[in-house]
């Protein structure tokens, strides 16, 4: 990275500032989730009312993750959902929570979040992680090899080349020195260009130790998905801090935590909408993915033992219920964490529940309306 451009915006583009009374940032992550009964396209028309929502009720961040080969997860193109959302946001933050670069060539994410950072200057993540986002099979067909372990083994190379063609510093000699991800620093340097010097800080995601001490070594902030490894979350956060090395990027650590939270007017309501989400993982860790349920069906599902065995494991760590037991559980786990930022996920049947959730939670913490 050209230590200028590194110094100049220093953690400027990473840390962000707690709204209303709450005690750190919140940002929101979606997975453009399908129910039963819906489309793929009313799914991204609500992923867009999420993003407007959030933005005008002062949340900071929005990420999109990147998903395979599940009926209920419309999340599969995260660069191709956030040109859409920038065209339809104007201040939040966007990105993607994560791209999994096992399952690309570094030169084409260089080329898609250059694009992005042209369309939303100065508002774009690149949230990288190096699990495939899907299951083995569907992995192979995307990496067009069944050589899987190959693209997590290689995952510290791959990244120092996505950097390297983001930042566009190759040395000379180097293979790739005559090649530049466009649109991207090449034009600044190119006779009459003019390009911001501004690319997409790069984030490490994990849900376990390897990408928190990377994140750490490298000095880069680290997104840690606390909603489905909750049990790792302390220990990672541990591993990442005392790795950190002070960087061009970030001088401190700086990790948030995704989590699952959902409020409703009841705690009765809560339950019902979160029960949705419970059974989709059901179904998904049996090998049955589908799309999300309505409520009713969950309600009426004949959970096995076992079954509700993993529901009740699953919804302990969901933050739901009334706005104040929602305030009170996300205030108790960034206590606990000493996470830097929270990144709430919604998942739910429907999007009014969805949008409802996130207002309410905006409400909780006094964050105003920005109009």
């Amino acid at each position: 990275m050209d230590e200028n451009r590194g110094e100049a915006n220093r953690g400027g583009q990473i840390r962000g500032i707690a709204g209303g009374t709450a005690s750190v940032p919140l940002s929101v992550l979606d997975l453009v989730t399908v129910g039963a009964g819906r489309t793929a396209s009313q799914a991204l028309r609500t992923s867009v009312d999420i993003a407007r929502l959030t933005e005008r009720r002062g949340f900071h961040r929005f990420w999109v993750a990147e998903h395979h080969s599940m009926p209920g997860v419309a999340s599969s193109s995260p660069a191709v959902i956030l040109a859409h959302l920038a065209a339809h946001t104007e201040r939040i933050r966007l990105g993607s929570g994560g791209v999994m670069l096992p399952n690309h060539a570094p030169l084409v994410i260089a080329e898609q979040f250059g694009t992005l950072e042209a369309m939303a200057p100065g508002r774009v993540d690149l949230g990288l992680g190096r699990a495939p986002g899907t299951d083995g099979a569907t992995a192979a067909a995307l990496r067009r090899t069944d050589r899987l372990n190959e693209g997590a083994d290689d995952f510290p190379q791959q990244l120092a080349e996505l950097t390297r063609f983001l930042d566009d510093d190759f040395p000379d000699g180097h293979p790739y020195a005559r090649i530049h991800a466009v649109p991207g620093p090449v034009q600044a340097t190119s006779p009459g260009g003019v390009q911001s010097p501004a690319r997409p800080p790069v984030w490490l995601l994990g849900s376990s130790g390897f990408s928190a001490r990377l994140a750490g070594v490298l000095g880069l902030p680290f997104a840690f998905a606390h909603h489905f490894s909750a049990r790792n979350t302390v220990p990672a956060l541990d591993l990442y801090r005392e790795s950190f090395t002070p960087s061009a990027v970030l001088d401190a650590p700086y990790a948030l935590i995704g989590v699952s939270a959902l409020a409703a007017e009841t705690e009765r309501e809560a339950r019902r909408q979160v029960l949705t989400g419970a059974l989709s993982m059901v179904r998904l860790r049996t090998g049955r993915p589908g799309l999300v349920p309505t409520p009713e069906e969950a309600e009426a599902y004949d959970f096995s033992p076992m079954e509700r065995e993993f529901v009740d494991s699953w919804l302990a760590d969901v933050v739901h219920g009334t706005p104040d037991e929602v305030r009170g559980g996300l205030d108790a786990l960034t206590k606990r964490t000493g996470a830097d930022e929270l990144m709430i996920t919604a998942n739910a049947h429907g999007g009014e529940a969805r949008l409802r959730s996130y207002e309410l939670i905006a409400d909780a913490y006094g964050l105003p309306d920005l109009g």
